[in-house]
């Protein structure tokens, strides 16, 4: 039912869709389409024998000829394929998501609907859209109503992604399809990843030394999940596999896939600053969105090594979060008894906590809960037909939302539950973070009470091991964050160099105080989970850039960047700019032109590491100073340090 509907609203799209052809935005030459970003850089090609694809942008070919198709169980390859019709259209319209990294998002696009028959045999369908834009192009299947035939099973699909020669790759690699979404982006060549293993999404590749193409999947609905292997010929997809055995996606016609996406850009940056994901992405299914609110959490004992789970430590949290401002509390782990556990109830508090009194508590400081559940403990209340229900009792006490955790896969099984879990809280208006979880594919648009998700190697990693190194942490805002947000937990105040780090509890962090408070502006998640003790907080240099920076914005610029090395970015909410630099094992400085800001003058407030080497990497350089759009600043960055900035107008008088 879900792919029926999503099937008609492609086509209904293309019914209703502003269209502006241009002869030059579409060609055919014999057997081979071809369409046009809007720009007329980029260029997408099928070829009919063999079915296949390319792409060229600015003068580089960033695919070389690779396969599409799909096959299916039971079911011969498809064979010769003819055109039986075509459609064509271009689309430019602004959207105003419901919340953002900007606060407005351009969709233009020229596409291309090729409708495929078999040319003997059993004359089989198949449909292929392609759509170029300016930052990107995508292409997904359409599986149209086969005479009688309405079951499916895809056993393979046959999309490639063939990279001419040997680029410098960015990846992650997983042992087996149920996995957290938790590594290392690898910076290699991409001949550098065996054949057979698994490469998560998305990937980025450095095409030529001023190119970058980064592959991504957008609206997975009713399908499995795509990860890549590589293969002697390139990287192809795959899916993966039904838990039950059979085949990778099973549904009914007419079924859509999800779009396969390759992003775009000069720079590295430029794949940040692009809207591709949310642009192939349906639009927000929530009439009433007014109660979904994205802003800032206190989270409680697990980071610090404080286990007690207390009416007095979730006050102490709640308390802080009222002090900074924050709108929420994140209650963690073990509020409702023993986690994934057969016994586990989720709506039966703890025995040791006085439920009621806390939330009273929070109500009387403006703060409102949000409650950690296992997924497993989700799926027994599912099964119980519990589940809504619960969600009922969470939305009679104030809560809220809810941080499941644990899924570790994304099979079609999965990837359904995920729609289904946030479809129920939405309907008991409750927000969403999923843990545990694979890339975003654009369903927080769809559904915009889920703010975040993790499936990114974040923060906590440092209480356990050394991975969280300067160098991953300079790599994943070019890489996972090219997807949507992540809930990477930013704000440990224990800093330390990379030398001086060290694995202990309470815990510690790599990089610099002023690299820390600069994660909130760089890193992106409209609920961002504020990850220390409150004792580790107060009365401590930076603390007040914590009371002021948002979660969402209006625009957003990447000023500088090179991946795994360093980065500067430039966020607006309203008429205050704030700034975000970071840098890798290496110094960095960077003069900060600010024609970013509007006319007039401003305060800038400043956070900056200091000049001083041997200075403590908790130590702060602050300072405020008038400036406006035509002035510059000098950004100094020890290794593994950064920079925050904030800018607000100066009131006329």
């Amino acid at each position: 039912m879900i792919a029926a509907r999503r099937f008609a609203a492609v086509l209904l799209t293309i019914i209703a869709a502003v269209t502006v052809l241009s002869a030059n935005c579409f060609g055919q030459s014999g057997d081979v389409w071809s369409v046009q970003s809007p720009d007329g850089k980029t260029t997408v090609q099928v070829h009919r024998s063999p079915f296949s694809y390319s792409v060229a942008s600015r003068g580089h070919t960033v695919i070389s000829n690779s396969p599409l198709g799909l096959e299916f169980k039971s079911q011969a390859r498809f064979g010769k394929l003819r055109l039986t019709g075509q459609q064509q259209h271009s689309v430019d319209v602004t959207t105003t998501p419901v919340w953002g990294k900007s606060s407005s998002i351009r969709n233009h696009y020229n596409e291309i609907a090729l409708f495929f028959s078999e040319e003997v045999g059993a004359h089989r369908k198949l449909e292929l859209v392609v759509r170029a834009y300016d930052d990107g192009v995508a292409f997904r299947y359409n599986l149209p109503v086969q005479g009688d035939v309405r079951d499916f099973v895809v056993s393979r699909e046959l999309t490639g992604f063939y990279f001419p020669g040997d680029p410098t790759v960015w990846a992650t690699t997983y042992p087996a399809f149920h996995n957290s979404s938790e590594q290392h982006y690898a910076r290699g060549q991409l001949t550098d990843l065996s054949t057979g293993t698994i490469v998560g999404l998305p990937l980025l590749a450095q095409v030529t030394p001023d190119f970058y193409a980064a592959i991504a999947e957008a609206d997975l609905t009713d399908w499995a999940g795509m990860s890549l292997t590589p293969t002697n010929d390139g990287l192809v997809a795959n899916l993966s596999p039904r838990l039950d055995g059979n085949g990778l996606v099973a549904g009914t016609l007419p079924h859509a896939s999800p779009w396969r996406v390759i992003m775009l850009s000069a720079t590295p940056g430029g794949l940040i600053e692009s809207s591709l994901i949310e642009n192939l992405s349906p639009p927000s299914a929530i009439q009433d969105t007014s109660w979904i609110k994205p802003g800032m959490t206190a989270w409680d004992h697990w980071w610090s090594g404080d286990t007690k789970v207390d009416n007095d430590t979730i006050k102490h949290y709640i308390s802080f979060a009222s002090e900074m401002g924050f709108p929420y509390q994140l209650i963690d782990w073990e509020w409702y008894g023993v986690p994934n556990d057969p016994a586990a109830d989720i709506t039966r508090i703890a025995r040791q906590l006085d439920m009621p009194g806390l939330l009273q508590f929070a109500k009387e400081h403006n703060v409102r809960e949000w409650l950690w559940i296992h997924s497993s403990d989700v799926n027994r209340a599912l099964e119980a037909d519990k589940l809504d229900s619960a969600f009922a009792t969470y939305e009679k006490w104030g809560i809220a939302g809810v941080k499941i955790d644990f899924m570790d896969s994304d099979d079609q099984a999965m990837v359904n539950w995920y729609i289904r879990i946030v479809q129920m809280a939405a309907a008991h208006h409750l927000m969403v973070d999923y843990h545990g979880a694979f890339k975003p594919t654009g369903l927080r648009v769809t559904y915009p009470n889920l703010l975040t998700r993790e499936g990114v190697l974040g923060n906590e990693y440092n209480k356990f091991s050394s991975r969280v190194t300067p160098t991953h942490k300079l790599t994943i805002p070019f890489t996972r964050m090219l997807v949507g947000p992540m809930d990477y937990t930013p704000g440990g105040f224990l800093n330390r160099s990379p030398a001086e780090w060290k694995q202990t509890i309470p815990t510690e962090v790599m990089g610099s105080r002023a690299q820390e408070l600069a994660l909130f502006v760089v890193y992106w998640s409209p609920l961002t989970c504020v990850t220390d003790d409150p004792d580790h907080y107060r009365n401590q240099p930076g603390l007040d850039f914590l009371r002021v920076v948002p979660t969402v914005w209006d625009e957003t610029k990447v000023l500088d960047g090179l991946v795994g090395e360093h980065i500067v970015i430039a966020r607006r909410k309203g008429d205050r700019w704030f700034v975000g630099g970071m840098t890798g094992d290496h110094s960095y400085a960077y003069r900060l032109p600010m024609n970013f800001l509007g006319k007039g003058r401003y305060t800038a407030h400043l956070f900056l590491d200091p000049r001083d080497t041997g200075a403590s990497y908790e130590a702060l350089d602050q300072s405020t100073r008038t400036v406006t759009a035509a002035d510059t600043l000098m950004l100094p960055m020890r290794p593994a340090g950064g920079a925050a900035l904030y800018f607000e107008p100066v009131e006329a008088h």
